[in-house]
C-alpha cells in the first residue's frame, strides 16, 4: 500500500499599512479548491508537489488550498472558514504519513497575525508529533518561532521573479519523502536580523546584493548536512513584532552546522543592507528625465501601488504628473477603480466620459484626478497567467476599460491582480513597444516582463501602502530598532530561532 500525504494550505501574502481586509470574494476569485480540483493541478507548487509524489508511487490525499492575490489583512471569519475547512477534511482523510503545506509566509488575518504559525500549530494538534509536516514559502516570508516549532523542513523559493513555484513544490515533496524514508532527519535554525526593507533590489539573478547570498547560499547545499538554506527577504509591510531578513537552514541532524551557516550567511546579509536600499525619483523628475531619452517605453515603476504587495492599485500621483508633464505623450496606466470601470461600461465604446478617478479604494493615500476621456476598449477582465506562481490560472481583473485622456491610455479595472509579466495590458491589445511611458506597480516583475524592450526604468517615490523606501511607514509593533528607519543601526549577533526535534515515523 503507498504511503498517503496530505497536501493543502492558505496562500496569500497581506499588508498591514493598508486600510482594506482581504474577504472571501478575493479567494473565490483566485483558487478555493478541494478534492479533485486540487488533484487536477498540474502547475504552480501544487502541481510540483502532486506531480512527483505521483512519480515516486505516493497517494496524494487533497486537502484545501486557498490562494488569492495580496491584500489586507484576512477577515476573522474568512481565514476562520477556511481553517476549519482544512482542518475538517484533514480530520476525515484518515490515516496520513506526511503533510504538505504550500503556504506563503506573510499571511496575516485580523484574528491570527501569523498565520501561517496558527495554521501549522492546528495542523500539528490534529496530527500529533509523529507525523512530518512540510511546508513551502515564498522568500519573502516573516518566519516566525510558531511556525518553526510546528514544522519540520520549510524550503523557500529561490527566484525572484518567482521562476521556480513547480520545482519548490517538487523540492518539498522530496523532502517529505526523504524524512520519511530516513534519509533526512530535519533541524531548522532561521537566523534573523532587523533588516526591512523593499524588494526593488532583491532579485536572485545576479548582479545584486540579494543574488550573492542566495548564490553562496546554493553552493553551500549538499555537503551531506546542509539539506537546505533559504535566504530570506522578509516582506515588509507587515506591522508585526520581530520582522527582519536573514537566512533559513534546514540541516540533517546538526543542529551546529544549522545554526553556524545560518548566522554567517545572515552576517554578510546584514552587511550589504546599504546595497538592498534603491533610489527614487518623484514622479515629476522621472518623467522629465524620460523625455531626454530617445525613444521607449521608459518605465515609471509605481512600487508603492503594488497589487503584488497588498497594495489597493488605485493611485493615480504618477498620473496626475504625466497629465502636467507629458500630456500629448504617449502613455499607459492601470488604475483599480471600479465605479469608474462601471460607467465606462455603461457609456460604450466611442462615448466620452467624464471620470472621478483613483484612490477610492484606500482612500489615505491621495486624492482622484477628476478627467474628461473617450472610451475605447471594453473587457470581462479576465485573463491566463502565462508562467511564475500562478502559471496557467485564470486571473480575473472584473469589468476593464481603456480609457484615452489625450495620449493616455488609462487601463481601468475593478479588481487588483497580481502583475507577471504583460498579461493584464495585452488583454486589451495596448501597444506597449511604441509607448512612451508605462507605470509598471510592481518592484521586480516589470523587469521580465519588459526585457529587451524598455529604454529604461525609474524607481518612484509615491505615497502609499508598499512603498520603495520602507522608511517611510510607520511600524508600531517593533519592539526595537530596524534598518533603515535607523540608518546608523549597528548590532553585534543575528537572532536565531531553532526548531523542535521530534521522533518521526519512518517507512
Amino acid at each position: 500500500m503507498s504511503l498517503r500525504i496530505g497536501i493543502g494550505g492558505i496562500f496569500i501574502e497581506c499588508n498591514h499599512f493598508t486600510d482594506q481586509l482581504t474577504d472571501s470574494s478575493a479567494f473565490k476569485r483566485s483558487e478555493w479548491l478541494s478534492g479533485a480540483e486540487l488533484l487536477a493541478k498540474d502547475t504552480g507548487v501544487l502541481g510540483g508537489m502532486l506531480s512527483l509524489l505521483d512519480a515516486k508511487g505516493f497517494e496524494s490525499v487533497p486537502l484545501l488550498y486557498a490562494s488569492a492575490c495580496p491584500g489586507g489583512a484576512v477577515r476573522t471569519e474568512v481565514y476562520d472558514a477556511l481553517k476549519n475547512e482544512l482542518l475538517q477534511l484533514l480530520n476525515a482523510a484518515g490515516k496520513l504519513d506526511g503533510i504538505l503545506l504550500c503556504l506563503h509566509g506573510a499571511g496575516s488575518s485580523v484574528n491570527a497575525p501569523d498565520l501561517e504559525g496558527d495554521l501549522a500549530q492546528a495542523v500539528r494538534s490534529q496530527i500529533g508529533d509523529r507525523v512530518p509536516i512540510v511546508a513551502t514559502l515564498d522568500l519573502h516570508a516573516h518566519i516566525t518561532a510558531e511556525l518553526l516549532a510546528e514544522t519540520d523542513a520549510l524550503l523557500a523559493w529561490e527566484t525572484y521573479p518567482h521562476i521556480d513555484a513547480f520545482k519548490t513544490g517538487e523540492r518539498g515533496a522530496q523532502a517529505i519523502i526523504d524524512i520519511l524514508k530516513g534519509c533526512l532527519r530535519p533541524f531548522m535554525a532561521m537566523a534573523k536580523v532587523p533588516l526591512v526593507v523593499s524588494a526593488i533590489q532583491g532579485q536572485t539573478k545576479p548582479p545584486g546584493p540579494f543574488a550573492d547570498i542566495m548564490n553562496e547560499a546554493k553552493r553551500l547545499e549538499g555537503n551531506g548536512m546542509l539539506y537546505s538554506i533559504n535566504p530570506i527577504l522578509v516582506h515588509p509591510y507587515l506591522n508585526l513584532a520581530d520582522m527582519g531578513g536573514g537566512v533559513l537552514v534546514v540541516a540533517n541532524e546538526s543542529q551546529s552546522e544549522a545554526v553556524d551557516i545560518a548566522k554567517r550567511l545572515t552576517k554578510i546579509y546584514w552587511d550589504n543592507r546599504h546595497e538592498l536600499q534603491p533610489q527614487t525619483f518623484q514622479p515629476r523628475d522621472a518623467i522629465r528625465k524620460g523625455m531626454n531619452i530617445e525613444g521607449g517605453p521608459i518605465l515609471l515603476v509605481e512600487a508603492a501601488d503594488c497589487c503584488g504587495g497588498g497594495a489597493a492599485g488605485d493611485s493615480v500621483h504618477c498620473l496626475k504628473a504625466l497629465l502636467a508633464e507629458a500630456p500629448d505623450q504617449t502613455a499607459i496606466i492601470p488604475v483599480v477603480d471600479p465605479e469608474a470601470a462601471k460607467l465606462a461600461h455603461e457609456a460604450g465604446i466611442g462615448r466620452k466620459i467624464r471620470l472621478r478617478l483613483g484612490h477610492q479604494i484606500d482612500q489615505k493615500w491621495g486624492e482622484p484626478v477628476f478627467l474628461d476621456g473617450v472610451v475605447v476598449r471594453l473587457s470581462d477582465g479576465e485573463f491566463t497567467y502565462c508562467g511564475g506562481i500562478w502559471d496557467g490560472r485564470i486571473g480575473c481583473m472584473g469589468l476593464t476599460a481603456v480609457v484615452e485622456v489625450g495620449s493616455i491610455q488609462i487601463v481601468v479595472s475593478t479588481n487588483a491582480t497580481y502583475d507577471w509579466m504583460t498579461e493584464q495590458f495585452d488583454l486589451v491589445c495596448l501597444d506597449i513597444v511604441n509607448a512612451k511611458f508605462i507605470i509598471v506597480k510592481n518592484p521586480m516583475n516589470y523587469q521580465q516582463a519588459y526585457e529587451g524592450i524598455m529604454k529604461s526604468a525609474f524607481v518612484l517615490d509615491t505615497p502609499g501602502p508598499t512603498p520603495a523606501n520602507t522608511n517611510v511607514l510607520n511600524y508600531t509593533n517593533f519592539i526595537s530598532d530596524s534598518f533603515p528607519t535607523d540608518a546608523d543601526l549597528e548590532i553585534d549577533e543575528p537572532i536565531v530561532l531553532i526548531s523542535k526535534r521530534r521522533d518521526l515515523a519512518k517507512i
